[in-house]
This record gives structure tokens, C-alpha cells and sequence, in this order.
């Protein structure tokens, strides 16, 4: 009864437009009013613990550290870059978009801030080569996706920190997806491409123009290698990579670009400021609410609940990953992850599944639900940019979501592509 009570107030609030840290704080409370399973105490003790933790300020910092190297000239290098490569094979601008984004989502570990900086480059020049504005509109929006695969991720920060994993190993396991589902974008967008006759630039750079804008945006990309080298290298931790990442983003702006001002620091901190206090109020609610489920049993529940089902942990898997793309499309990342993780990995783990991997399937699945709707922040941020009403943005896309979806299938069970890294580098 007490798990019935949680669940209608929660969902009720939800249902009318409540925040999901609200909805989920009058859930508990009323709870605790009604039954002696737990009491007002125990719950703001969760609220508080919920918060104490060193980890979690690497989510504004590598927000931060994104929007600065955005508004500091990052993006447009990152493009230049990809474009000398690729730029000049059929459907090329569609793989300069890919790789870019790829590129980005290392630096910002957000995916909106991907599709806005990549897109808002890409999509006028694509067009302007020949493109579709709703095509090139369409792989953008998907290919932001990446923006939380490929470390460090945001996500992945908040998924390590609500399951007790190693962040740093869940960075390094979000290579291999992302890779692949970039390789697999830039294969269909040529099939694409092909098919419609969209070409690519006239010739193909030399190799001096390479080297040159390999050397223009060399700031921008050995900021990951820091960043990374120095968590899996022991040098510091996922939250000091974060302020070394800030840090490192206000020298580039200011002294090496000179693309970043003062005033748009002063705007990058209210927007982190909004955000981070929208995380933490639907952070600490859930901590304390995988407390309660806890204690009432809940992750045996679901475990009993999928064994009933099947024993068969292919088939539990492909249930999870189901459950997951639903999650995807109903609700934003950070409260998927804040609700989901806690339940799944404590039913899911005893039964020999990798915790790594499970984060890997969890962030891909929803990375997925940026460009699905209801949710679709992707699909959002790219019709603001554009004008293009949604349902056209999401017929281009299609194809591209489709793409993703097969790659998640096969990140879910061929558990290697997430862990052969990670066991690698260990």
C-alpha cells in the first residue's frame, strides 16, 4: 500500500505540470504521513545526503567549460577541421556534421548545446551547398545525440553518481557507442545522399590545408585528451577534470581565440545557475526516494518481476532497453536517470549484469529520446533555430533514428563494445 500511495501522488503531480523533484518530495511526504515505514526525518537525512556529494559538482563544471569553449570559437574549428577531411566526398557535409558533433560532444557533454552549436553552423551551409533545409536540419538534431555518448558526459555523471559506479570508467565505455553510432550515421547519410545526388565540396583538400586546420583548432582538440588522460590516468578525479576544463576553456577564449567576453561569461553563469539548480531539485527528491524504494523492497520487486518473465537475460535485457526508449520519450534525461538508475541496477546487477553496461545502454536509449517525441529536446532546439515545423524535422530524421536504434540493440547485447576499452586501458 505504502508503494501505491508514493507512486499516485507522484504521478498525479507529474501528470499536472508539478516538477518531477516536487512531485516526488510530495510523494514521500505523504508517505511518511501516512504509514510508519519511514518518517519526515529519514527523508530529509536522504535529502541532504542526496546532495553531499564531491562528484556532482562535475556537472556544472563541465557545463561551464562547454559553453565557454562554444562562445569562446570552438565550434566553428571543430567544423573546419572535419570539412578538410571528409568534406569533399558525396554526402560529405553530412559526415563533417557527424564527426563535428562528435568533436563537440567531447568538449560539451550536452546534447542541446551540441545541436545548437554544430547545427547552427552546419545547417545554413549545408543548405547553401544544395541540401534540404529539413534534411540537414533532421541529421543534426540526431546527430547532437552524441553530444551525450561521447565522454565526459553529463548523464554519465549523473548515472555514476546515482548507482556508486567509477564515472571515469563509464567515460571511457562511452567511446565505443558513440563511435559506432557516428560511424553508422555517416554510412546511411552517404546512402542518403547518393541517392538524392547531394555532392560534396568541389575538390579535396592537400594535405598542407589539413595540417593547417588541424593546427587552428589544435586547442580545442587536445582539451578532451586532457580531460580524459588525467581522470583514467590517476592525475585527478571526473570532479577536478571539470574545474580543470573550465579553467583550461577561459584561457583558450580569452588569450588563444579571443572569441570569448565578459559578457558572455556573465551570461554562461546565469544559464549553468538555472540548470544546476533544476538538477539538484529533482536530485535530492530522488535520492531520498531510492532510499524509501529501497527499504521497501522495490529493486527485489522488479528483479522477481523480470524473472517471472523470463530467465532468459537476453530477453530481460531487450525488456530494460524497451522500458528505457519509453523513458526516453516521456521524460527528460537527468529524471530517467535519477528514477531508473537506482531501481534497475539494483535489480539488474545481482543478476550478473555489468553495471557499465547497463549505464551504456541506459544513456544511449535516451540519448534516443532527444529526437523523439514528446520529449525530443533536440528536435526543439533545432526547429527554434530553424523555423521548420516538427513533423518535418522528424520525417528527414527517421531514418537517422532508426540508425540508432539498431546500434542500441547491438549495445545492449554485445556488451563488449561498451567494456573491451575500459578492460583494455585497466
Amino acid at each position: 500500500m505504502e508503494l501505491l500511495i508514493l507512486a499516485i501522488v507522484t504521478i498525479v503531480m507529474m501528470a499536472i505540470g508539478v516538477p518531477i523533484g516536487i512531485s516526488i518530495a510530495a510523494g514521500l511526504i505523504s508517505t511518511a504521513l501516512l504509514f510508519d515505514t519511514t518518517t519526515l526525518t529519514f527523508i530529509a537525512q536522504q535529502l541532504y545526503t542526496g546532495l553531499d556529494s564531491f562528484a556532482l559538482l562535475a556537472v556544472p563544471g563541465f557545463m561551464l567549460a562547454g559553453s565557454f569553449m562554444e562562445k569562446g570559437g570552438l565550434s566553428k574549428r571543430l567544423v573546419n577541421v572535419a570539412e578538410k577531411f571528409v568534406g569533399h566526398q558525396t554526402g560529405g557535409f553530412c559526415a563533417v556534421t557527424v564527426v563535428a558533433c562528435l568533436f563537440f560532444g567531447a568538449i560539451s557533454g550536452s546534447s542541446p548545446a551540441t545541436v545548437a552549436a554544430i547545427g547552427g553552423i552546419m545547417i545554413p551551409y549545408m543548405v547553401r551547398e544544395g541540401y534540404s533545409k529539413e534534411f540537414a536540419t533532421g541529421l543534426s538534431a540526431v546527430s547532437g545525440s552524441l553530444g551525450i555518448i561521447i565522454p565526459p558526459s553529463i548523464p554519465f555523471v549523473i548515472y555514476g553518481i546515482a548507482t556508486n559506479s567509477n564515472i571515469g570508467t563509464l567515460f571511457i565505455a562511452g567511446f565505443g557507442p558513440g563511435i559506432m553510432i557516428g560511424i553508422a550515421l555517416i554510412v546511411v547519410s552517404r546512402f542518403i545522399c547518393k541517392k538524392r545526388g547531394y555532392l560534396g565540396t568541389e575538390r579535396k583538400s592537400t594535405g598542407k590545408e589539413k595540417l593547417q586546420a588541424i593546427n587552428e583548432a589544435k586547442w580545442a582538440l587536445i582539451m578532451p585528451l586532457i580531460i580524459l588522460g588525467g581522470i583514467y590516468g590517476g592525475i585527478f578525479t571526473p570532479t577536478e577534470a571539470a574545474a580543470v576544463a573550465i579553467f583550461y576553456s577561459l584561457f583558450v577564449g580569452f588569450f588563444v581565440y579571443k572569441e570569448l567576453k565578459w559578457k558572455d561569461v556573465f551570461s554562461i553563469l546565469d544559464t549553468t545557475a538555472s540548470f544546476v539548480g533544476a538538477v539538484m531539485l529533482a536530485f535530492a527528491p530522488a535520492a531520498a526516494l531510492g532510499a524509501v524504494l529501497s527499504m521497501l523492497g522495490v529493486p527485489g520487486m522488479v528483479s522477481d518481476l523480470l524473472l517471472s518473465i523470463s530467465s532468459n537475460i537476453y530477453v530481460i535485457m531487450f525488456i530494460v532497453m524497451l522500458v528505457l526508449i519509453v523513458a526516453g520519450m516521456i521524460l527528460d534525461t537527468i529524471s530517467a536517470i535519477v528514477l531508473l538508475a537506482p531501481i534497475l541496477s539494483g535489480a539488474l546487477i545481482p543478476m550478473g549484469i555489468d553495471p557499465i553496461h547497463l549505464g551504456t545502454v541506459m544513456i544511449v536509449a535516451l540519448a534516443i529520446g532527444f529526437v523523439t517525441p514528446p520529449v525530443a529536446q533536440n528536435l526543439f532546439v533545432a526547429s527554434g533555430m530553424t523555423g521548420l515545423p516538427m513533423h518535418k524535422i522528424v520525417k528527414e530524421a527517421f531514418p537517422f533514428i532508426v540508425t540508432m536504434l539498431v546500434c542500441l540493440v547491438l549495445i545492449t547485447f554485445f556488451p563488449e563494445i561498451s567494456l573491451a576499452l575500459p578492460t583494455l586501458l585497466s
